[in-house]
């Protein structure tokens, strides 16, 4: 599979897309909740759906067959629990071969450490937890006090930065286990989204406000020091997304005032492109790997993919009943 392009919305359902003919190849009930966000693991073999309470893990390799069975699951020490599934079929679609529950709250974000032996969520309930997939436990739990809205891994993969809804910004060795980081852009103004380079050199935030900041950062002697870089006027309303391309060079940004845009990192942010079509409130996006593409997950229901060379949508993935609010995209 050289192209997989899945997403999630209010419907309660993930979707599987043909990416160049746009049409849905396949579609997994996510039962009893909305679907938060999904991410899809460096190697393509799993998906990864957040929801309330817990997050499910499918083997997007099988096809599934007649048939399901249930083991006990793992416990881990603070009471979490991971239960594994076997592939059922009788409806087409797949079971999850692996659920991570036991948590408080909504699941905000997924991200996997660059070999897929563990993973970071952050959640509703105030709390940033990393899981360790291959024998499933949770090997580190850090607190906030109100509701965490994202949650990265630095490049070097030692170090977690989350966002919360007071406005907070926290950086997480995980050697030392502890916070070494914390910063307060503007008081009391959410932070909704973070994006780090793929070199670990920028940190880009987006509020409430519509505001983005910017930190340059460096790592010397495995310690992070931060240097703000600049703060700018994104979008009128809600900042609901920002993403650095690999490259380094762009930057997407997605908002409730129904646009995405595209800035140029070394021209100090400047405003190369605006997505304009979007119907309602653009949640996610995904840069492709040659990154001539975006895609995006709108309130509106539609997943689309846009070309940025020219800003025009080149598909329309349809399907959805309800709002699409994530998307995953792997085609390196």
């Amino acid at each position: 599979m050289s192209v997989i392009l899945a997403s999630g919305g209010y419907d309660r359902t993930i979707r599987f897309w043909d990416a160049l003919t746009g049409v849905c190849s396949r579609t997994i009930p996510f039962q009893d909740w909305q679907v938060n966000r999904v991410e899809i693991t460096s190697d393509k073999r799993y998906l990864a759906a957040a929801g309330n309470l817990y997050v499910r893990l499918f083997d997007i390799r099988q096809a599934g067959s007649a048939g399901s069975a249930q083991d006990p699951g793992t416990t881990s020490a603070n009471g979490t629990v991971a239960s594994t599934n076997q592939k059922n079929s009788t409806n087409g679609s797949l079971t999850a071969a692996m659920t991570f529950e036991g948590h408080s709250g909504n699941v905000t974000l997924i991200a996997f450490q660059a070999e897929n032996r563990w993973m970071v969520l952050s959640l509703e309930d105030g709390t940033v937890k990393v899981w360790d997939v291959r024998s499933p436990s949770v090997q580190r739990n850090y607190k906030h006090y109100c509701a965490v809205n994202e949650v990265v891994i630095h490049p070097n993969q030692g170090e977690l930065i989350s966002c919360d809804h007071d406005g907070n910004i926290r950086i997480w060795d995980l050697g030392e286990n502890q916070c070494t980081h914390h910063l307060i852009p503007e008081d009391d103004v959410p932070i909704n989204s973070l994006s780090v380079a793929s070199d670990g050199s920028m940190l880009v935030a987006g509020n409430n406000k519509g505001n983005c900041y910017v930190w340059k950062m460096q790592n010397q002697n495995d310690m992070t020091s931060l240097t703000p870089a600049t703060k700018f006027r994104s979008h009128l309303k809600y900042i609901t997304r920002v993403l650095l391309l690999t490259d380094m060079k762009h930057l997407a940004t997605c908002s409730a005032d129904h646009t995405a845009r595209i800035w140029l990192t070394d021209q100090n942010f400047a405003l190369e492109t605006t997505l304009q079509g979007h119907l309602r409130w653009v949640w996610d996006c995904a840069f492709s790997a040659d990154s001539a593409y975006l895609v995006t997950a709108c309130s509106d229901n539609y997943v689309r993919l846009w070309d940025l060379s020219n800003s025009e949508t080149v598909r329309h993935y349809s399907g959805h009943h309800k709002a699409a609010v994530c998307v995953a995209l792997n085609d390196v």
